[in-house]
C-alpha cells in the first residue's frame, strides 16, 4: 500500500497540482455564480441526465442510451441559450476583475466621510418616515445606459437634495438615483429587473430593480421600503435586508475608503520607483 501511494504521488509534479487547483477554483467560482439562480436547478437536471446516460450504458439499455446521448449532444447547444444570462454575468464579472483596481475619482478621506454622512442621514430619514428610495452607487462599471433613461442632475450630494428627489409626488421619486464620484449624477432612472425566481414574493419592483442592476454591474444599491421602512442593500446580485443604519454607514464608508487606500498604495509604489530611479542616476 505504501509503495502504491509512493508511485501515485511520485508521478505528480508541481504543475499538475497548480493545474488541479486552478480548475477547482474555476469550478468553485462558477458554482458560486449560479447559486440560488434559475441555472442551479437546470444544472441539477443536466447532471441527472449525464448520470442516466452512464447507467443506461452500464445496463446495456441500448435504445435509452442512444436517446440520452442524442439529448446530451443537443443539450450542449441548448445550455448556451438557456444559461445566457448567467454566462453573461460570469463574463462581466471576470471582465471587472483587475490585478490593481484604479480609484474612481480623486476622493479624499474626509470627503468620503462627508458624503457617507449625507447618505446615511437621508436613508435614516426615509426609513423613519417610510419613504421609498432606490440609490445606486456607480463603481468600476459605467452606468451610462442607465443614466440615459433618467434625468441628468449632476449636483452636489446632500440629504436635502435626496429628500426632495424621493419626496412622494416629486416627478423623479419613482426612479433610481445614480451616485457618480460622490455626486448625484442622475435621477428617475429605470433599472433592469432581476430574473431570480428565488426572491420572495413580498419584495416589489423597487427591490427587484435594486438587485437587477447589481447582476449586470458592480454597483452597490440601497433600497428603502415604502411599506415597512426596512433598509436593504444589494451587491453582486445578493440582497441583504433588515439592515440598521450603522451597518449601512460601515458599508458605504468602506467603499469610499477603499478607493482612497488603493490610491494611496499606488502613490506609495510610485514614490518607491522614483527613489530607485534616482539612486540609479546618482550611481551613474
Amino acid at each position: 500500500m505504501q509503495r502504491f501511494f509512493e508511485n501515485v504521488f511520485s508521478g505528480i509534479s508541481i504543475t499538475d497540482i497548480i493545474d488541479i487547483l486552478i480548475v477547482a477554483f474555476v469550478v468553485y467560482k462558477l458554482l458560486g455564480l449560479i447559486k440560488q439562480t434559475r441555472a442551479e436547478q437546470l444544472l441539477k437536471g443536466v447532471l441527472l441526465l449525464i448520470v442516466a446516460t452512464f447507467v443506461s450504458d452500464f445496463l446495456n439499455l441500448h435504445t435509452i442510451s442512444w436517446l440520452l446521448k442524442g439529448i446530451v449532444a443537443l443539450g450542449a447547444v441548448a445550455i448556451l441559450v438557456v444559461f445566457q444570462p448567467e454566462l453573461r454575468r460570469a463574463l462581466e464579472f471576470m471582465g471587472r476583475k483587475k490585478i490593481v483596481k484604479a480609484p474612481l475619482g480623486q476622493m479624499e478621506k474626509e470627503k468620503g466621510k462627508q458624503i457617507t454622512g449625507h447618505i446615511v442621514r437621508a436613508v435614516e430619514s426615509f426609513s423613519k418616515d417610510r419613504v421609498g428610495a432606490l440609490i445606486v452607487f456607480e463603481r468600476e462599471t459605467a452606468l451610462s445606459d442607465i443614466i440615459e433613461s433618467g434625468t441628468i442632475v449632476d449636483a452636489e450630494l446632500s440629504e436635502e437634495l435626496l429628500g426632495n428627489i424621493f419626496y412622494e409626488g416629486a416627478p423623479l421619486h419613482d426612479g433610481a438615483v445614480i451616485i457618480r464620484e460622490g455626486r448625484v449624477y442622475a435621477a428617475g432612472c429605470v433599472l433592469p429587473l432581476t430574473h431570480n425566481n428565488t426572491i420572495g414574493t413580498e419584495l416589489g419592483t423597487r427591490h427587484r430593480a435594486g438587485i437587477g442592476i447589481t447582476e449586470n454591474s458592480d454597483a452597490l444599491t440601497i433600497i428603502v421600503s415604502e411599506e415597512s421602512g426596512i433598509i436593504s442593500m444589494a451587491s453582486d446580485g445578493q440582497l441583504s435586508r433588515f439592515l440598521d443604519i450603522k451597518t449601512v454607514e460601515k458599508k458605504i464608508l468602506a467603499m469610499y475608503l477603499d478607493k482612497v487606500e488603493i490610491r494611496g498604495t499606488m502613490s506609495f509604489i510610485t514614490r518607491i520607483i522614483d527613489k530607485i530611479r534616482g539612486k540609479k542616476k546618482d550611481a551613474e
